[in-house]
């Protein structure tokens, strides 16, 4: 069987995440618990002794720069970076630089659970989870899965919400069930696919 490889990474912590602000299209960086994260990501995927062809991530830095530590500590950083805004995190509109208990308080802790975990309801000017995926979905299987199919080792840095979405298509997990999953930080994600690109094996590279 060819190389058919991809990771998807979260990047690491940011400055927003320790706040507990929703950060959605903002650009904080990471935070000195956000580097580690994203250098044991890098070890993590080391021991697999992929040689990545692409990396894949996000208009935004932390996404970025969580993605470009992993390539040095794969030393593999001479390779493609392809930056899209198709893999950024779910815009969260007016709750953007909101702390998320001020947000409670604001609006109510019902209408803000509704807005953050349910599938197709959008904060004021934001984006759903369902928005999310008709960006995500369609610029993965255009741009991407062909190139897994043809035999490339491929490297995904984005955030929680992106990722949310393909592991949704990859994973064929209901509408009512990815709402629930929770990606951690700076955690790295396995594919193996077959020359037909169905998956044949899924691990978790952390604890």
């Amino acid at each position: 069987m060819k190389k058919r490889n991809l990771i998807l990474v979260r990047h690491g912590q940011s400055e927003w995440n320790e706040k507990n602000l929703f950060t959605g299209w903002k650009n904080p960086d990471l935070t000195d618990l956000g580097v580690d994260e994203a250098n044991n990501a890098g070890v993590l995927i080391k021991k697999t002794e992929i040689v990545f062809d692409e990396m894949f991530t996000s208009n935004l830095g932390r996404a970025q720069k969580t993605g470009s530590i992993i390539l040095d500590v794969l030393a593999q950083n001479n390779i493609a970076i392809t930056k899209n805004e198709a893999l950024n995190e779910r815009n969260y509109g007016s709750l953007a630089g909101l702390n998320k208990d001020d947000a409670r308080e604001k609006w109510g802790e019902e209408q803000v659970h509704v807005w953050r975990r349910s599938f197709d309801i959008p904060p004021p000017d934001g984006e759903s989870l369902k928005n999310t995926a008709e960006r995500v979905l369609p610029y993965f299987n255009q741009q991407i899965m062909p190139k897994i199919i043809d035999g490339n080792n491929i490297l995904i840095a984005a955030h929680g919400n992106s990722l949310r979405a393909l592991i949704m298509q990859l994973d064929d997990i209901s509408q009512e069930d990815i709402v629930k999953l929770e990606i951690p930080t700076g955690a790295p994600i396995h594919f193996l696919f077959d020359d037909n690109g169905s998956i044949v094996k899924k691990e978790n590279l952390y604890e």
